[in-house]
């Protein structure tokens, strides 16, 4: 098993022309921006993706993003557990934009899709936000707001978030088949 690192944005950028660049973001999360030449395969596709990767890491150094860091992390385990040699963004996205640098989008029309933050963030309010309207007329409602403060403390513990891993299921999130084909060829081609 090889040992993942992390590359901050300042070296990240400095590379940023010999590395190969894995975004592990939904599609969603991705159209709304991404470091310039990144390949989008979503943290659930990865697995798919392995051979590809492994031959692709072989001609260069693979370095893999998400918005925060913390899927390009678990990306980056599972890729040191196949033996692939990897780094992960410090930060993310957050970090690079953060740094004063631009994010790339695609030229085709893009699907206006939020943060997979952002839709954490709206999904647990709504349901907090209706367990205590509904707890009103039934009590037993406000559980469901007592469950969404629970998961997410529990998710900042763990640093972990069973939410995002269902929003991600959703179609709007999710790639279609000829992107992520699309991807696996470009990194073929890298």
């Amino acid at each position: 098993m090889t040992k993942p690192r992390t590359l901050d944005a300042q070296q990240a950028c400095g590379r940023l022309h010999e590395l190969i660049v894995l975004d592990v973001r939904t599609p969603g999360e991705y159209a709304t921006g991404h470091l310039p030449g990144a390949l989008n395969i979503p943290l659930d596709d990865l697995p798919r993706a392995l051979p590809d990767i492994r031959e692709a890491a072989d001609r260069g150094d693979i370095l893999v993003v998400c918005a925060s860091g913390s899927r390009s992390e678990k990306a980056c385990k599972t890729l040191a557990d196949n033996g692939i040699t990897s780094a992960s963004l410090a930060g993310g996205t957050d970090a690079w934009t953060g740094g004063g640098r631009i994010l790339h989008r695609p030229d085709s029309a893009p699907r206006t899709t939020w943060s997979m933050e952002r839709q954490v963030r709206l999904t647990a309010g709504a349901v907090v936000l209706t367990g205590l309207a509904l707890g009103r007329l039934r009590p037993a409602f406000r559980l469901a707001s007592a469950g969404i403060a629970g998961g997410l403390a529990f998710s900042a513990l763990t640093n972990t978030c069973g939410m995002a891993a269902l929003l991600a299921k959703l179609p709007h999130n999710r790639p279609r088949q000829g992107d992520l084909e699309a991807a696996v060829e470009a990194l073929r081609d890298h």
